[in-house]
């Protein structure tokens, strides 16, 4: 890695020409206002001073490689309040190369545990660190169009986890939705992400089994809510002209929580 990189710990300015790369390397980025893009060199020059990159089977971690993932990671916080303080729970990042073959289990309701391995291309655990596919991560630089970001999906499970439950429902703040109290706020937002999830589930049914018309949304979302949450985080920050089309409550309670905007 780079001289600069290695001494962001006092927080120098990211290189003109490293920081003008990764915005042409992806355009949702540099479609933002001046103002929100500094924002973001600024948040990503402090998550490239406290996190620390890991390469996995001899994956070189480079300036490319640490910079492209701090860009796209901060952007989900850059207008919620604690910032960079909704990653605190963890260190590291760990990246491999393409995608990677992850054993799994699950226990059936008669209690039988089945073992099975799944294709990720990321992986976030709950006060562990956050694994993401370097094949995918530069993948998002050309599938804005379809809604998909690996770095996204991945750190919004980690906004999700923030309260210790992968429910599809963050910490919210208090008023959120015009609520008085935790409770009647959770009640708010579930009241529009469960219909959400509910009716994508139902279309990828649809067109799983009958032949139907495939939802624009990754119909990975259909595994869970909390997956559903974090699909719909990467439609909505890299594409979201689309995303109001096709999900036009959840912008509306995005923009309230992600932006502190709220509907007139």
């Amino acid at each position: 890695m780079l001289r600069w990189l290695r001494k962001l710990r006092s927080l120098p300015a990211i290189p003109d020409a490293a920081w003008q790369a990764t915005l042409a390397r992806y355009p949702f980025l540099a479609e933002r206002p001046p103002a929100q893009v500094e924002q973001l060199r600024l948040l990503a020059a402090e998550f490239l001073r406290d996190k620390e990159f890991h390469g996995a089977h001899g994956f070189a971690i480079t300036d490319e490689v640490a910079l492209s993932i701090a860009a796209q990671a901060v952007l989900p916080v850059l207008h919620l309040s604690g910032g960079l303080a909704w990653y605190d729970d963890f260190v590291g990042v760990v990246v491999h190369p393409a995608e990677v073959v992850a054993p799994r289990q699950v226990m059936d309701e008669a209690g039988v545990v089945h073992e099975y391995e799944e294709v990720v291309a990321g992986e976030a655990m709950e006060h562990g660190p956050v694994m993401l596919s370097w094949q995918d991560v530069l993948a998002s630089g050309v599938t804005s169009d379809e809604g998909y970001n690996v770095v996204i999906h991945e750190f919004a499970h980690k906004i999700d986890l923030r309260d210790g439950a992968a429910n599809g429902c963050p910490p919210l703040p208090s008023g959120f939705g015009g609520t008085h109290g935790a409770r009647a706020a959770a009640a708010a937002w579930t009241a529009v992400m469960e219909p959400a999830f509910e009716a994508f589930r139902e279309k990828t049914i649809v067109a799983e089994r009958f032949g139907g018309q495939t939802p624009w949304l990754d119909d990975y979302g259909a595994e869970s809510i909390s997956e559903f949450f974090a699909v719909a985080c990467e439609a909505y920050f890299v594409n979201r002209s689309r995303f109001a089309q096709e999900e036009p409550a959840l912008l509306r309670l995005f923009d309230e929580f992600f932006l502190g905007q709220r509907a007139g």
